[in-house]
């Protein structure tokens, strides 16, 4: 049979690929595709490891609660259990008893799918999903400054266009190698890429300049930056006047961040901070680019806001090679976003409180718009409701790993644990499905068909390539089973391009138009760019040319002051713990800890040898690292790219969302998982079994 053109279940790159093979699949290179040319990195080349393997889920499995045994169930027995426990709780509770949890990984129609079942058949407000730990903080601050939120304006070729390119909390090479290559050919060309990271990563090596701040302080140099912009005369006034608003308060606010405040707070000397700033006053095009260590923080929003506040006094958004894009992590971290599992949001990026919005929607699926439920809770704060007298009582859980995932993991486990029904829809027993009442084994990846939508807004198809293991499901299946049982006023469809069809009217007209993409379309073009509203436009893939989405067609630059971390070190906690992703693993870990091929060495901690000399670690040796809200041991691993003031915990693995803080972005609702107050010590067990004096186990302040 021919192979297959399909893309990557993994990140946001969405690299293209051919699958070969109906029983084994073997992963082949699509050259012709664009975004990766037939690169992939280690897990996009093994991503067919997990087929086959022992751990899949092939029946739906019941748990008992009185003794927790797992008994398998047919589909029709599972689903109307669902549907009884559902029916008979919101009886009594009412609609909002029952919540849904989405993920970024789900593919357009599913996210669509959940977002009208939420909506009509259950008529709860109570649907978010994780990508609210993801893109949000970016999302609130693109739509505030450009009117609109798409992570990379322009496609990410676009990068080797550009003279400089500042990555912020980015570790491109490991997170999504195969666009590393786009700052390879920038240098080769003499353009610079500068690296601002607690870490100094795989992606920093490739770097020209590398900045080290403290984590949470990125937004402060970033004010740094705007301030000697300013004092240099490098704004583009003639582009600040034309094509924005709101300039004169911002210079006004930068004032007082000059170089050497910015030190005292960031740490990054404050010469390091000229340099930078008359780097860029040089340079013809500049391109800033965040990613989750700026942006999982609760200033998190802030600190977009303040570096795309640079990028438009230098005049780049809307300069072709240039201007802010946002490196979006998860696979459909874009397009999940955007048509409706967001507690805020209808299709087409459209807000559920706007009147128009619910008229627009409500007429494509065919329900009265006052029977659309209002806005919800955000998904931490969703979850931390779980189980409360004014909480769900019952939740659904498509695409999420909630029990690794979650800030303070430990807490949110106990309110999954309080519901009174929780079902999970997965490939495997993940850690959430273990916790379970119902368990549904579902589709993955090569085994269906539906689009994604990249870190471009590139929106993509992913072709079924193999039959799935006899008694599993694809989510699509689940949704229309349980709808129908609940009695939904409109059915609900379960083949994915029909669905894709009604995504396109119920997003035509909204910010993120679908409206003219087809899957006839996507694989001619290899992927079409929202917006495109009909037929006969080409996609957009360069966004902001002639103006920006708000009404006036201006930017809007945003005053924001620097408040720093929730939780700052002390005596007792006192070092920075910030977390992250490695090479060989994804999200949680759920299917790539499965792929034999891929190292899974397991959790570590990394600190600096300053650090270590003070506690007396070894590297390979235990160590506990310790926060208000948990503990974990786990290897050290000794180096001397980290800050000596900061530990790294990779989350993978269960461990590190347990000790994270659920401080939250008050405008994005994003947790602040990339910094927090920690102590580190020796596990006693180790240092009595040492021979010598004994040394302090903790880090003295």
């Amino acid at each position: 049979m021919p192979a297959i053109e399909t893309h990557c279940p993994y990140c946001s790159l969405q690299c293209g690929m051919r699958l070969s093979g109906r029983r084994t699949p073997e992963v082949q290179e699509w050259a012709e595709f664009p975004v990766n040319k037939g690169a992939m990195c280690r897990k996009g080349w093994n991503a067919a490891g997990l087929y086959g393997g022992r751990e899949r889920l092939t029946t739906p499995l019941l748990r008992d609660r009185a003794t927790g045994e797992w008994s398998p169930a047919s589909w029709d027995q599972a689903l109307d259990v669902i549907a009884e426990r559902i029916a008979a709780i919101q009886a009594e509770r009412g609609p909002d008893s029952i919540a849904i949890f989405g993920g970024g990984g789900l593919t357009n129609e599913k996210a669509y799918s959940l977002g009208k079942f939420a909506r009509v058949a259950l008529r709860t407000s109570q649907i978010d999903y994780n990508g609210r730990w993801c893109m949000s903080s970016a999302a609130s601050a693109g739509t505030r400054a450009f009117g609109v939120d798409r992570g990379l304006p322009f496609p990410l070729a676009d990068v080797e266009q550009a003279d400089v390119v500042v990555l912020v909390g980015s570790n491109l090479a490991e997170t999504m190698p195969p666009a590393a290559r786009h700052l390879d050919a920038l240098r080769a060309r003499g353009g610079q890429v500068v690296v601002i990271d607690p870490r100094r990563t795989s992606t920093a090596t490739r770097a020209d300049v590398f900045l080290q701040p403290v984590p949470g302080t990125d937004l402060a140099l970033a004010l740094g930056v705007l301030h000697q912009l300013v004092a240099l005369g490098a704004v583009d006034t003639a582009y600040v006047e034309e094509r924005t608003t709101g300039w004169e308060d911002v210079k006004e606010s930068v004032a007082a961040w000059w170089p050497e405040r910015v030190e005292r707070v960031s740490g990054v000397p404050a010469d390091d901070v000229r340099a930078l700033a008359a780097q860029l006053a040089g340079a013809g095009k500049v391109m800033v680019l965040t990613a989750r260590g700026a942006e999982q923080h609760s200033t998190g929003s802030d600190t977009v806001l303040a570096w795309i506040n640079v990028a438009l006094a230098l005049g780049m958004c809307g300069k072709e090679g240039a201007g802010y894009g946002c490196l979006t992590g998860q696979g459909n971290g874009q397009g999940g976003r955007e048509h409706g599992q967001k507690a805020d949001q209808l299709p087409g990026y459209r807000m559920i409180d706007d009147p128009a919005a619910r008229a627009h929607v409500a007429g494509v699926w065919g329900v009265d718009p006052d029977s659309l439920p209002g806005k919800g809770r955000s998904a931490y704060e969703l979850l931390d409701a779980l189980g409360t007298d004014d909480g769900p009582s019952a939740m659904l859980v498509f695409g999420s790993n909630i029990v690794v995932s979650a800030p303070h993991a430990t807490h949110v486990t106990e309110r999954l644990e309080s519901l009174d029904l929780l079902v999970v829809a997965d490939i495997v027993m993940s850690e959430t499905a273990a916790v379970a009442d119902v368990v549904l084994p579902v589709t993955q990846w090569a085994e269906e068909t539906g689009t994604m939508t990249n870190l471009e807004g590139r929106v993509i198809l992913r072709q079924q390539a193999i039959t799935p293991p006899a008694g599993v499901r694809s989510d699509l299946d689940v949704i229309a089973g349980l709808a129908e049982r609940l009695h939904s006023p409109v059915k609900f469809p379960t083949d994915p391009e029909e669905i894709f069809e009604e995504l396109g009217r119920a997003s035509a007209g909204g910010k993120a138009d679908y409206a003219g993409i087809t899957y006839a379309r996507v694989r001619d073009e290899l992927g079409v760019f929202w917006p495109c509203p009909d037929a006969g436009h080409p996609g957009t893939p360069r966004m902001f040319l002639d103006s920006f989405a708000h009404p006036d067609g201006r930017a809007r630059f945003h005053v924001v002051a620097y408040r720093g971390a929730a939780e700052q070190p002390d005596d007792d906690y006192p070092v920075h713990l910030t977390t992250g992703r490695v090479l060989a693993q994804y999200q949680s870990g759920a299917q790539t800890r499965r792929v034999k091929e891929l190292p899974d060495t397991g959790p570590f901690v990394e600190i600096h040898p300053m650090l270590a000399g003070r506690i007396g670690a070894v590297d390979g040796e235990p160590v506990t690292l310790m926060t208000r809200r948990g503990t974990m041991t786990a290897p050290a691993r000794v180096v001397d790219t980290i800050r000596p003031d900061t530990v790294f915990v990779p989350f993978h693995w269960v461990g590190a969302n347990k000790l994270t803080n659920d401080a939250l972005d008050p405008a994005s609702r994003m947790p602040e998982f990339k910094a927090c107050a920690a102590r580190v010590s020796i596990p006693p067990v180790v240092e009595q079994g040492r021979q010598g004096p004994s040394r302090d186990q903790e880090v003295a302040s």
